[in-house]
This record gives C-alpha cells, sequence and structure tokens, in this order.
C-alpha cells in the first residue's frame, strides 16, 4: 500500500503551485488515434474479452500508455488496480457493470458479442395448449357461463324478456354442468360459489321479470336456504316483492320482516326502504294504524316525501284531524335537497362565467332538481287538497291552516296555489260568489299569481256570459303576464264572442306564439278560421291539434266536419268512422255517417247507422222518420208502424204521425185497423180534412152506414178551411190596399165585411146535402202524408202536390154518388 504514497520534500515546501499544470494522461483525448490499447479495445469489441476471474493474473500489474510526450505510464487506481480495458498478459480484462449487456460469468474467452442471442437460431415454437385438459375444459366451460349471464342481462335492459330468461336458463344448465365436472377432478372446496350464485339470482330475477312467480320463489328458496351463501337472506326482499305482486299481502309482510332482521344496523337506507315497503303492504291490508307506525319510523330516521305522502294518506284514513296535521307538518319539513335558482343568474358580465352558467342551466343534474321539485310540489297540494275539507270545521278555515303551514315553510311559493285551489273548490260546489270573492284577493299580488287569479275570473264571467266582465279580467289577466298563454286564449274568446274573429283569431296566435303546446288556443283558432270561411287554413289546425291530440273527440268531429263543408265525402266519411272508434255510443254521430251513406246512394251502411243512432237514442225525430221512409220504400210497413208510434209518442200533438201509421196500416191490407186508427184520430182532430177523406174512402169501399156522416163532415170543415183562407186572403189584401190608398182605409174595412157576410149567406145550411162535380176534385184536393209508392221522397215529412195513386188504383174513382 505504501509504494503509491510518496513524502514532500523539501523543495516542495516551497513551491506553493506545483501540480497545477500536471493531468491524468487517462483524460489525454487528442491522441488516442495512437492509443493502441485503445484502437485494439474498439476494434474487438467488448464482448470478446474474457471476464475477470481468479484465474487471470497480473490483475494488479500496471501497464505503461504512451502519452502525448511519448512516454509510457502506467495507469493505475487509487488502490492500485489496473483500470478497467487494460490488457494484461494478451488478455482483455472486461468492462466492469456492463452484465446486462452481454456479459456473463461463465463467458469463454473470444465469445462473440451478442445480447439478443441470434447466434443461438430461433427460438422454439410456444408450447400449444392442451385443449383436451379436464382443467382447460373446465376454464373454457366457466367463460361460457359468464358470457351467458351478460347476454341475458343485456337482453333485460334491452326489453327482451324471452330472450334473457332463455338465456338465463341456458347459464344455469352449463353451470350444472361445470359443477359436476369439477367435483370429479377436485375438492368440493374448489367449486366457484360466486358463479353459482350469480347464475341463480340471474335466473330469479328473469322468471319475475317474465311474471312466472312460482318458479321466481323456487329459484330464490334455493340461495335463501343454502348456508353456503352468506348474504342470501338478503334476498327475502325480493320474494317479498314478489308476494306483494301476487297480492299476497301476508306473506310479503312476513318475508320483509325477515329480511329486515337478517340485515345489520349499518345498512341505514336498506333498512328504511323495506321499512316502507311493510307500510305499503300493511295499507293494501287495510291495516292503518301499523302503516302508521311503519312509516313514522321512516319519518324520524330518514324522512322522504314518499313515506310522508303514504302518512298523511293513512292519517286521513283513520280521520284522525291532529294526525293529519302532524303528518302534513313532517311532509312539509323534507327538505328538498334542491339548490336555488340564484346560482343560475349570472352576477357580472363575465363571458366566461355566463358560458358556464348556460351550460349548467338545463344539464341533466338540473333535470333532476326540477323533477324533485315538481313531485314534492305534486304531493303536497295533493294532500292539502285532501285534508284540508275534514281538519277543520269547514274546507275554508283548512285551507287557510294548510296556507299558513306552507307560508312558513321553504315551499312558501306554493300557499298562492292552494288560495286559487280554495277558490276552485268553491267552485265545484257552484258557490261562484265565494270562488269570486277569494280570487279578487290576488288583485294586488305578484304578477304571476294576479294573471292567474285574473284569467279564472273571466272564464268564470265568461262562462256566465257576462262579457264586459270576462273582458276586463282578461285584460287584467293579459296585462299582468303578456306570456300567459291562458290570458291570451280568454281575451281571444271574449272577442271570438264579439264577432270579431279575425282579432280574436291574433290573440290566439299570441298564445301559441308563447306556448305552442297550448290546445285550447289552437282549437280555438280554427274555430276562427272556420268562421271566416279560410277552411284550408282551419283544417291545418285541427290536423296540428290531432297530432298532438290523437284520439280527442272534438278535433276528429271538426275535421270530418271541414271535409263535408269541402264536399269530400269520402274523407269525412273516413274521418267519422275514427270518430266513432273513440265514441262508439254516440248517436249524432252515427247518424251523420248514415246521413252521409244515404247522399253517396248506400241505403243498406245508412239503414246501418241510422239503426245503431236509434238504438243509442230513440227519441230523434229526424232519424225515426227516415227508419220508417225507409221501411216502406222496402215494402215492409208494419216495421215502419213501431218507428212512427215513437214518433207519435215523442210529438202527441202532431197528427202527421198518426196519419203516417194508418197509411201504413192501409198499404199492409189491414183496412179495418186503418179505419179505427183514422176514427181515433178524428176524435183527436176532428177537423183534420185527410183523415175524414180517409174515413170517406174507407167506409165507402168497406160498404159502412157512417160514409154519409163522415162526408157531411168533411164539407163542413172544407167549408170552414175555405172560409179561413179567403178571410187571411182578404186581409192581405185590404192591408195591402190601405197601405196604397193612405186614408181610405176606413171604407175598404166596410167592403171587406160586406163581401164576407155575403160569403157565409151563400153557404149551404147543415141539412143540405153537400154535392160535388166528380171525384176528381177531391182527388185533386188530396195530399197523401207518404207520397207515391213509385216516386216517394228521401224523407216521409215531405208532401207531393200529384194525386193519390194508391187511392184511385186501390179504392176506385166514384166516391161519392152523383
Amino acid at each position: 500500500m505504501m509504494q503509491n504514497v510518496h513524502l514532500a520534500t523539501e523543495a516542495d515546501e516551497d513551491d506553493l503551485y506545483s501540480g497545477y499544470n500536471d493531468y491524468n494522461p487517462t483524460f489525454d483525448t487528442e491522441n488516442l488515434e495512437n492509443d493502441a490499447a485503445f484502437q485494439q479495445a474498439v476494434r474487438t469489441s467488448h464482448g470478446r474479452r474474457p471476464p475477470m476471474t481468479a484465474k487471470i493474473p497480473g490483475t494488479s500489474a500496471s501497464r505503461h500508455v504512451a502519452t502525448a510526450f511519448g512516454s509510457k505510464a502506467t495507469l493505475t487506481s487509487s488502490m492500485g488496480r489496473p483500470m478497467t480495458g487494460a490488457i494484461q498478459d494478451g488478455v482483455a480484462r472486461p468492462m466492469t457493470a456492463v452484465h446486462a449487456a452481454g456479459y456473463t460469468k461463465a463467458s469463454m474467452r473470444g465469445s462473440l458479442f451478442d445480447p439478443l442471442g441470434q447466434a443461438k437460431g430461433p427460438a422454439p415454437p410456444l408450447e400449444m395448449k392442451n385443449q383436451d385438459s379436464p382443467e382447460e375444459k373446465i376454464r373454457q366451460l366457466e367463460k361460457k357461463v359468464n358470457e351467458l349471464v351478460e347476454e341475458s342481462c343485456i337482453a333485460n335492459s334491452s326489453g327482451d324478456l324471452k330472450l334473457a330468461l332463455e338465456k338465463a336458463k341456458e347459464a344455469g344448465r352449463k353451470e350444472r354442468v361445470l359443477v359436476r365436472q369439477r367435483e370429479q377432478i377436485a375438492t368440493p372446496e374448489s367449486i366457484n360459489l360466486d358463479l353459482t350464485y350469480t347464475v341463480l339470482f340471474n335466473l330469479a330475477s328473469q322468471y319475475a321479470a317474465n311474471e312466472m312467480y312460482a318458479e321466481a320463489l323456487n329459484t330464490y328458496q334455493v340461495i335463501v336456504k343454502n348456508k353456503m351463501f352468506s348474504n342470501g337472506g338478503r334476498l327475502k326482499v325480493n320474494m317479498g316483492n314478489i308476494y306483494l305482486k301476487q297480492r299476497n299481502y301476508s306473506k310479503a309482510i312476513k318475508f320483509y320482516r325477515m329480511a329486515l332482521d337478517q340485515i345489520p344496523s349499518v345498512h341505514k337506507e336498506m333498512r328504511i326502504k323495506i321499512m316502507q315497503n311493510i307500510g305499503v303492504a300493511f295499507i293494501k291490508t287495510g291495516q292503518y294504524i301499523d302503516a302508521i307506525s311503519s312509516f313514522e319510523h321512516t319519518m324520524s330516521m330518514s324522512p322522504n316525501l314518499k313515506a310522508g305522502f303514504n302518512l298523511v294518506l293513512c292519517c286521513f284514513a283513520v280521520g284522525d284531524s291532529e294526525q293529519m296535521k302532524k303528518a302534513f307538518q313532517k311532509l312539509i319539513a323534507v327538505p328538498l335537497e334542491v339548490d336555488y335558482d340564484d346560482k343560475y343568474i349570472s352576477p357580472n358580465d363575465d363571458p366566461h362565467a355566463n358560458l358556464l352558467i348556460e351550460a349548467i342551466k338545463n344539464d341533466s343534474l338540473r333535470q333532476m332538481e326540477r323533477e324533485r321539485k315538481s313531485m314534492a310540489e305534486e304531493y303536497i297540494m295533493t294532500a292539502a287538497k285532501l285534508i284540508a275539507p275534514v281538519i277543520e270545521t269547514s274546507f275554508a278555515v283548512g285551507y287557510d291552516w294548510c296556507v299558513e303551514v306552507v307560508k312558513a315553510s321553504q315551499y312558501v311559493e306554493l300557499a298562492n296555489d292552494l288560495e286559487i285551489n280554495k277558490a276552485t273548490t268553491y267552485l265545484k260546489q257552484k258557490d261562484f260568489n265565494q270562488a269570486v270573492e277569494t280570487l279578487k284577493t290576488f288583485e294586488k299580488k305578484d304578477s304571476r299569481v294576479k294573471s292567474a287569479a285574473a284569467t279564472n275570473l273571466s272564464f268564470l264571467y265568461y262562462l256566465e256570459n257576462e262579457l264586459a266582465q270576462a273582458t276586463d279580467y282578461a285584460d287584467l289577466a293579459v296585462n299582468s303576464d303578456r306570456y300567459n298563454p291562458a290570458a291570451l286564449t280568454n281575451k281571444g274568446n271574449t272577442i271570438f264572442a264579439s264577432g270579431d274573429y279575425e282579432k280574436a283569431a291574433e290573440f290566439y296566435k299570441e298564445a301559441l306564439r308563447n306556448d305552442s303546446s297550448c290546445t285550447e288556443a289552437l282549437y280555438n283558432l280554427g274555430l276562427s278560421y272556420k268562421k271566416l270561411n279560410r277552411i284550408d287554413e282551419a283544417l291545418d289546425c285541427f290536423l296540428k291539434l290531432h297530432a298532438i291530440l290523437r284520439n280527442n273527440a272534438q278535433v276528429l268531429h271538426q275535421i270530418a266536419n271541414i271535409y263535408e263543408v269541402m264536399e269530400d265525402p269520402n274523407q269525412a266519411i273516413e274521418w267519422l268512422m275514427q270518430l266513432i272508434s273513440v265514441v262508439p255510443t254516440d248517436p249524432c254521430v252515427l247518424s251523420k255517417l248514415g246521413k252521409l251513406y244515404d247522399n253517396e246512394g248506400d241505403k243498406s251502411q245508412a239503414f246501418h247507422y241510422y239503426y245503431e243512432s236509434y238504438r243509442h237514442f230513440p227519441s230523434n225525430i229526424e232519424v225515426i222518420e227516415w227508419l220508417g221512409a225507409y221501411y216502406i220504400d222496402t215494402q215492409f210497413c208494419e216495421k215502419a208502424i213501431e218507428y212512427f208510434e215513437r214518433a207519435a209518442l215523442i210529438l202527441p200533438t202532431q197528427v202527421k204521425w198518426q196519419l203516417m201509421i194508418a197509411s201504413c196500416y192501409r198499404r199492409s191490407g189491414n183496412y179495418q185497423k186503418a179505419l179505427d186508427k183514422y176514427k181515433v184520430i178524428h176524435r183527436k182532430f176532428p177537423e183534420n180534412v185527410e183523415c175524414l177523406r180517409f174515413l170517406v174512402r174507407l167506409c165507402t169501399d168497406m160498404g159502412l152506414k157512417e160514409v154519409q156522416e163522415y162526408m157531411t163532415k168533411l164539407k163542413r170543415v172544407e167549408k170552414l178551411k175555405e172560409i179561413r183562407e179567403q178571410r187571411i186572403k182578404s186581409g192581405r189584401d185590404g192591408s195591402a190596399r190601405s197601405r196604397r190608398e193612405g186614408s181610405a182605409g176606413g171604407d175598404s174595412g166596410g167592403n171587406k165585411g160586406e163581401r164576407l157576410s155575403a160569403k157565409l149567406r151563400a153557404l149551404p145550411g147543415t141539412s143540405e146535402p153537400y154535392e160535388s162535380s166528380s171525384s176528381k176534385e177531391i182527388d185533386a184536393s188530396y195530399i197523401d202524408p207518404l207520397g207515391p209508392q213509385a216516386e216517394r221522397p228521401k224523407t216521409a215529412a215531405r208532401k207531393r202536390t200529384e194525386e193519390d195513386e194508391f187511392a184511385d188504383e186501390e179504392l176506385g174513382e166514384d166516391l161519392l154518388p152523383e
């Protein structure tokens, strides 16, 4: 060790800067080209040098290296060890710290540098898996089972329940095969219990989804009874749900309680949900006291809106007003967990902040908040309307209590809605004065509430046909909230009632611009266009409305009516058929269809719909008249009598229907009944000329003695009829003459009286016989109410002016003796 230690001489002590120009020749890189050792190392590469071992001598010997001064120096380390890369006895010493570059301890001298092992040739091929080995078969089968379970779940989520059940069954079969194979080659402890549990649970769920409740319960029982499944007892909740769907409420409560016993108390949310299910089951069985206990426990542990609302319902069913109040207060106190709308209002003009607010203003979280708030308001409003009439002496006092409670809560905005509901309740009780007084209290409230109240007031006055008041409140509603579509619609209605359809249409259009889903405004706009005879635009409105309200009877009727106005009976019939599918018992629609088919010449279809209309409403004279005429036209006069008797029962003062009944008897050949009927008609209507003429004809044909009596009555009635007609005619002539002559009216009146007296003196006495020149005179003056058999009109009400061909053929011409 001391050979490298040099003691300083005295001369050295005087030279303080000696040694600064000396440097290690290793760093002399300028003469590396002349360094034989370095060039040999570069040419041979490090991989050919054998590693340093204990058997290689001379590792501690020094060697001389050429320097820039042409001398050789020995490069040694501080410990006297030679530098790496030096040649000792013809052997190149390897570089250190390069073991990962391909050097190994076992490498021989002169070996090539081959770090990638390319000199050994290509690598042997990978060993192929043995597909026939039991372990590999089990692994593949287990993979297939997992795939089937996943496919079953995906099919269930996409709505294909049948496919989901088939996949679950197939997974169950393969899992049983898998268990048997594992038992053959391994111990039972190696069975994958998690996979078995997954397969059984999925199978039970798919059975329940397909409403195969018995199979689902059996599968759940397999899981629950197996002690190896540590958490299988929780599935008793699912079994309770199945029993609840089967309306086996006692078993549902039993399984819910069993599941509640097996769920630890740390799982608070699950226990609360099970308690709610127990309460619902108690409601189904009518055990409201037990249900109240369950919901009160839920509200004390974890208050929520559904449990609070159910608690109010149970207290209402019990009839305890104090408990109802407490339950309503608990419902009001449920935290909404919804942020206020203030955070969606930008406090400054920062564009980045505004962009962020616009992004979150209608995102999914904001929509969830809106839904939750809407649900809470619906629960509270329903509960208030339910309990308000019963918690106090009157519903008004009850509403006042609910309003005070709501005002003191976080739902203060609902107080005004409750007040409006109070007015609506007055309307349902037909106490219009109280309703109006309640609504008038909102005239000084904020614009939204004022507009709602004024809209309802306008609606009330419009129904009472007080258009002035309705117009005033409609204006107030519109001025309070110009964007309220209901207010604009009511304003349009008041203008529509005054006959200004063009201006009314403008208000309906504005209501639609504010709310495109305002169906009332769209319907009224169509009516306005219809009144303005803008048929195409009216049809567009009703077709749009039909796209929104698919099965609205009024819309379908309006479309059919417009096509009828446009003279397109085929389209009208098509839309009326759709209307019949919605209101199959509407007699007006059925009669309209019958009329359209009758106009088209399809008598069979027309008869079908007219008959259906008569069956649902047997008091429509138009339908009865058409059916009677149809049976006469088809030679079934006996059937027509039934309908004419119905018409005579509805209108007993009109002789027309009685004459039709008698005429049907006569046409069917039953002259005796026809004669009896004419006699009855004569007793009720002694001055009816047609009845007397038929009595004369029938008595003459049948050779009865009463013919002379009826002939005398007929003469007297005809003379009286003629006198009346002349009196009416002379009165009209006198009025016309008096208007022409002015002051000469008094003289003309005297002349008129003289002429009337002369006419009366010229009439034969009652004892004198009445003679007629020929029977044709009687025939020409008679009008058969049914008309000729060959040329009968479409409706039996219309009379003809030709001769009675039926009387000429059946009874002959000579009715009276010469």
